[in-house]
C-alpha cells in the first residue's frame, strides 16, 4: 500500500502531459540560488562532460537568505517535484529532476562517470557518500555566512576547529 501511495502522490506533481510538452532540442536547465551550495557539483559536472545548459540563479536579498525569484519559482510550481526546494535540473526532454544527488548521479551516468559496472558504480556512490559526510559534519560547526545565531567570533571559532 505504501508503494501505490507514494506513486499516487508521485503523480500529483508530475502530470505526464507536462512532461512531453517541453522540445527534446531545449538545453537543459538547471535552477539553484546564486551561491555555490548544493548546485556547484552539478555545475562542475556539466563543465567535464561539455554540456552547454541553461544556469537559472535565484539572487538572494543582500545580508538574507531570501529570493523574490525563489518565492515566485515556487509559486509557479517549477519547484513542486523537488517539494518546492532547489535545486532542480530540467532534462532537454522537459523532465524536472529534484534532489541534487540524484542530479549529481544521473548526470555521472549520462556522462559515463559512474564506473562501467556494478562494483565500480558502487564505489564511485561511496566516495559521494564519504563526500556528503565531511560536507555534513562542516556544516554541523555552522560557521557559514548565513549561521545567524552565532557571533562572527563564534564562528572564526569554529572554522579554526574545522
Amino acid at each position: 500500500m505504501r508503494v501505490s501511495a507514494f506513486f499516487l502522490f508521485l503523480s500529483s506533481i508530475v502530470p505526464c502531459s507536462s512532461m512531453a510538452s517541453v522540445s527534446s532540442t531545449q538545453k537543459p536547465q538547471l535552477s539553484y540560488f546564486n551561491i555555490r551550495g548544493l548546485a556547484e557539483t552539478t555545475r562542475i559536472l556539466l563543465a567535464l562532460g561539455g554540456q552547454d545548459y541553461e544556469d537559472v540563479r535565484f539572487d538572494l536579498l543582500p545580508g538574507k537568505m531570501e529570493s523574490p525569484a525563489f518565492n515566485e519559482a515556487k509559486e509557479n510550481g517549477i519547484l513542486k517535484i523537488n517539494l518546492n526546494r532547489a535545486p532542480i535540473l530540467t532534462t532537454e526532454d522537459g523532465v524536472s529532476i529534484g534532489q541534487s544527488k540524484a542530479i549529481e548521479r544521473y548526470l555521472a551516468r549520462r556522462m559515463g562517470l559512474m564506473g562501467t559496472n556494478d562494483v565500480e558504480e558502487a564505489l564511485v556512490d561511496c566516495i559521494t557518500e564519504h563526500c556528503r559526510d565531511v560536507s555534513d559534519a562542516k556544516r554541523q560547526k555552522n560557521f557559514s555566512a548565513f549561521a545567524k545565531d552565532r557571533s562572527d567570533e563564534e564562528k572564526a571559532q569554529s572554522k579554526k576547529e574545522w
